[in-house]
């Protein structure tokens, strides 16, 4: 594996950076992704975090290739990624990702008719119905449970302290598959922020929420932890930049 840190040439003009950013979020993920891509039916084989340092644009990435800028617009530094880390070895990380839990629900009749009717025109065979697979974001899950649109504002907790309860739990719950443990104590959870990206004129908008995690953790399992967070990342929405976790040793 590889990281690289990718940054914008200093001899690019603003002109030439405004050009290519158009202040857009899905614009950087073509960015990154041109440097990946070479080939039409290639697929993600990478993560990347975005950055902007004094206003210029930076990416980190971890990807099983090299990336190669053939435009020449980019400085590409990259180095071989072979952590080497111990069971109970205590890590610094900084973390961005798409906080999405996903949960089953019975179908009602007529979803149940409509599921039947997609199965058949699709040649599948008639079976019982399955529960409906349902995607939520935490953050407005924890608001819906509290009933928080309806709740006195003397009464509602700080958005701050939801985000950081809901988002935590939420980090929490990956400890046993990634290979690390938590205090709730040691992170903090904040940044939470809806992005918005559009392929095209006309298109519908691709919409997701991110949380930003700092904080310390303790490495339990470093195979499964380096497999699964480093180079799998954590959680959905990694072609738009997140799940890409950043350590350092303390």
């Amino acid at each position: 594996m590889y990281f690289s840190l990718i940054r914008l040439r200093r001899d690019v003009s603003p002109k030439e950076a405004a050009g290519l950013l158009r202040g857009d979020g899905y614009s950087l993920h073509k960015l990154v992704w041109n440097l990946f891509s070479d080939s039409p039916d290639r697929k993600r084989d990478f993560l990347y975090r975005y950055e902007s340092v004094n206003g210029w644009p930076a990416f980190y990435t971890v990807s099983a290739r090299e990336p190669a800028d053939s435009g020449g617009l980019w400085e590409v530094t990259p180095k071989i990624y072979e952590p080497r880390l111990s069971k109970g070895e205590r890590l610094a990380f900084k973390l961005r990702v798409n906080p999405i839990q996903h949960d089953k629900k019975e179908r009602t009749e007529s979803e149940i008719e409509v599921w039947r009717a997609s199965r058949k025109e699709r040649g599948l065979k008639e079976k019982l119905p399955t529960k409906k697979r349902i995607r939520h974001d935490v953050v407005m899950e924890a608001k819906t449970k509290l009933n928080f649109k309806d709740m006195p504002h003397d009464k509602r907790p700080h958005v701050a302290e939801l985000i950081q309860e809901a988002g935590f739990a939420w980090f929490k719950g990956y400890e046993n598959e990634k290979g690390f443990f938590v205090n709730d104590t040691d992170v903090r959870v904040d940044g939470y922020n809806q992005q918005k990206f559009f392929k095209g004129k006309g298109t519908k908008p691709i919409t997701f929420n991110t949380l930003d995690f700092n904080g310390i953790f303790t490495v339990t399992d470093p195979d499964t932890f380096i497999e699964e967070s480093l180079y799998k990342g954590i959680g959905p929405a990694k072609a738009f930049g997140c799940g890409l976790m950043l350590v350092r040793r303390i």
